[in-house]
């Protein structure tokens, strides 16, 4: 989420000072540009009857190998484009052009990529001329400053012999451009890391090692799942092994729905929280892709960042303080019920060990996955590029895996990875108030609720010294966007309060409260307050005329949210489980939910990896909306349950049942499952079936377990 409030917030800047332009900023030399036809149509009028001493690329040094041969290719190319066949006109045909809609923020002409790239003419047995897909980066020194902000890098696609590198395109160019407007004002560029072929790079030691390993996971659950299929006739009695890996058991499994009515120690208002919470996730990172993709209205953005449907997106990041909330109220619930029943006793470095191997091994495939095979998997315009966090990957992937990348570098592998380091790190300091809470009770609730004053007094000393501000008109920046939200003090107070509600709801378990209807409407509108709220408290300040807030303010409002939205999740939960929730709960707590829920950790790891991909493959300029955003997400997301479903059946159920397999057996473990052993959410419970009674693994977003000795009851 922190990425869609650092490309909104330069988008925003940008934008607003750019769509400041009145008639007379527009200056003569702009309608000279309009008139330029096709600059694949201008460049072959220029160079038609063009001869090598034309061109004049070498003076005064000695031509080498490659210089000779981009000429040879050229003369080629300018022969045929003289005598008019289909190849040389194909690559001129590929040009881009002056992008129409400048004035209105649209900075891309895309060309046609795929008509370049294919194009392959044999001139002998041993040579043929291929076409070499490369971006023109266009600057105008004429237009006014607010404008230029803008539009002043514009990206227009050309096509050239591969032959040719980027600076001999340079040269050709700049002949062009003098004979098109002899002025230095406009000027043309050309990088090579932005060119593409059709010639395949070759896998690197890392990307085969990636494959062989996705190969081999897929191979096991194929074996297995055949074996299950065919040879396990009673389901009773399948091996461990193949329960494990088994395609078939997953499944079974995965889609499974539980009757939360026959165990009261459910809470099934979760599963749709936890649902509703990851789908506002990858929306508002959907529209963080919309917002960098290749737009024609871009300046449309500066009248959409102050609509009041942007606070969905530009707040959304009060969704991932639901996950911090769940995940609070569950370690305490399940950790201190089996405390109750061990007599205090908490194995905590097996805690350690299970949280590890369940979460560690997914997230490493998924840095495999992104840095190797984003490149492998994906093509056009955009895909010059490698995966944007590579870089960052290659020198900070052990930060990634030790869960303290949020504190250790700037640059975090997996933008999305953050979550994951704040979650571990919570879960760390965990057993030290669980025990707290076992041995003094209320005191230490009591002691925890100070905590919770402690970290909101963190984060606003925070914003006040170094005069933060999280508003997209007058924010200080992405990267302070960065140090406040992926700090772990700023997320703590969710995930204490969920703990505390966990505590209340541990001692209170099986009571009724009776409330009066004044005291549940009371509830529900305060509720309903706090949440709509956070959300639209800055609406009336993010207006581009209205006067910036001090930071004292923003602090405030920062602070109070983040107490505010887990207290109103506390009155949802409670309400729920209580009776009061009404078509609240009816949604909330549909069965529906539980194949989802359970499939939400993989959904997590992986739609960014379909977002960045679809950005990657777009071959023509889009248009900014909200439903054209909307429909795109949805497509997104359909993709990505499929793709998660492949990953959670090849990766994450069998390392999540490797895992199990470490837990120490107990005789007990024989015994049926008694109600009030069962684990809190119905998405929670899993078939697994270690023996041939039922085993519960717990799959939470992007939270998998809360105890390795409270979490399985069996």
């Amino acid at each position: 989420m922190v990425n869609v409030l650092v490309t909104l917030f330069v988008c925003g800047l940008v934008l607003a000072d750019a769509a400041q332009v009145k008639d007379g900023d527009v200056p003569q030399e702009y309608q000279r540009l309009m008139e330029w036809r096709s600059l694949g149509v201008e460049f072959a009028e220029h160079f038609r009857n063009a001869t090598l001493s034309d061109l004049d690329l070498f003076h005064p040094r000695v031509p080498s190998q490659e210089d000779l041969l981009c000429l040879a290719d050229m003369a080629q190319f300018m022969q045929a484009l003289t005598t008019g066949k289909l190849w040389a006109l194909k690559m001129i045909d590929a040009w881009g052009s002056i992008p129409s809609g400048l004035l209105n923020g649209n900075i891309f002409d895309l060309g046609n990529f795929d008509e370049c790239v294919k194009i392959r003419k044999e001139i002998t047995s041993s040579h043929s001329i291929n076409g070499k897909y490369c971006f023109l980066k266009v600057s105008v020194g004429f237009l006014p400053q607010n404008v230029a902000r803008f539009t002043n890098n514009m990206r227009i696609a050309s096509c050239f012999p591969a032959s040719c590198s980027a600076a001999h395109i340079d040269a050709f160019l700049g002949q062009l451009m003098q004979k098109l407007l002899n002025s230095s004002s406009i000027s043309m560029q050309i990088r090579e890391a932005t060119c593409q072929t059709s010639e395949l790079k070759p896998w690197d030691g890392m990307t085969i090692f990636t494959v062989v390993l996705l190969g081999l996971m897929g191979s096991i659950v194929a074996l297995f799942t055949m074996y299950d299929y065919f040879l396990c006739q009673d389901q009773n009695q399948v091996p461990v092994a193949v329960k494990v890996f088994s395609a078939r058991a997953s499944s079974r499994a995965l889609f499974r729905i539980v009757d939360s009515k026959s165990n009261p120690n459910i809470i099934s208002c979760l599963d749709g929280i936890r649902c509703l919470s990851l789908i506002w996730v990858v929306f508002g990172h959907e529209f963080g892709y919309a917002a960098s993709s290749p737009n024609i209205n871009n300046l449309d953005l500066v009248t959409w960042l102050v609509e009041p449907f942007s606070s969905f997106i530009l707040y959304a990041y009060f969704s991932v303080d639901s996950f911090f909330f769940i995940g609070g109220l569950l370690v305490a619930m399940v950790a201190l019920r089996s405390m109750e029943k061990s007599k205090g006793k908490l194995n905590v470095p097996l805690m350690y060990l299970h949280r590890f191997i369940r979460i560690v091994p997914i997230l490493a495939v998924a840095i495999l996955v992104y840095m190797n095979l984003m490149t492998v998997i994906t093509d056009g315009p955009l895909a010059y590029r490698e995966y944007h966090g590579k870089e960052a990957c290659e020198k900070g992937w052990f930060w990634t895996l030790l869960c303290v990348q949020n504190y250790a570098t700037s640059n975090i592998c997996l933008d999305h990875s953050w979550y994951l380091a704040v979650d571990m790190q919570l879960y760390i300091i965990s057993p030290l108030l669980l025990i707290a809470l076992y041995k003094w009770g209320k005191k230490a609730a009591a002691g925890i609720a100070v905590l919770v004053l402690l970290v909101s007094s963190c984060l606003f000393a925070t914003m006040m010294i170094n005069n933060y501000s999280m508003l997209t008109k007058n924010g200080t920046g992405g990267d302070a966007s960065k140090k406040v939200y992926s700090a772990t003090h700023t997320h703590a107070a969710p995930w204490l309060i969920g703990f505390l509600f966990g505590y209340f709801l541990h001692l209170n378990r099986g009571k009724k409260f009776q409330l009066s209807r004044i005291a549940v409407w009371s509830g529900w509108v305060l509720s309903l307050a706090m949440i709509f709220t956070s959300i639209f408290a800055m609406y009336p300040a993010a207006q581009w005329s209205a006067p910036p807030l001090s930071t004292l303010e923003e602090s405030f409002y920062y602070t109070l949210t983040r107490v505010g939205w887990p207290l109103a999740l506390c009155w949802i939960v409670f309400a729920c489980m209580q009776g009061y929730g009404g078509l609240a709960n009816s949604f909330l707590s549909s069965p529906l939910w539980q194949p989802l829920s359970r499939l939400s950790y993989s959904v997590y790891m992986w739609h960014m990896f379909m977002q960045e991909m679809n950005l990657r493959l777009t071959r023509t300029n889009t248009y900014f909306s909200d439903y054209n955003v909307m429909r795109d997400f949805w497509s997104v997301f359909g993709f990505t349950l499929l793709i998660s479903y492949a990953l959670y059946i090849t990766i994450e159920a069998p390392l999540g049942g490797l895992g199990n397999l470490i837990r120490p057996q107990r005789k007990t473990i024989m015994q049926p499952l008694a109600p009030s052993e069962q684990i809190k959410t119905s998405a929670d419970v899993q078939p697994l079936e270690l023996n041939d009674r039922r085993n519960l693994v717990e799959h939470e977003v992007p939270r998998i377990e809360e105890t390795a000795i409270a979490s399985e009851k069996q």
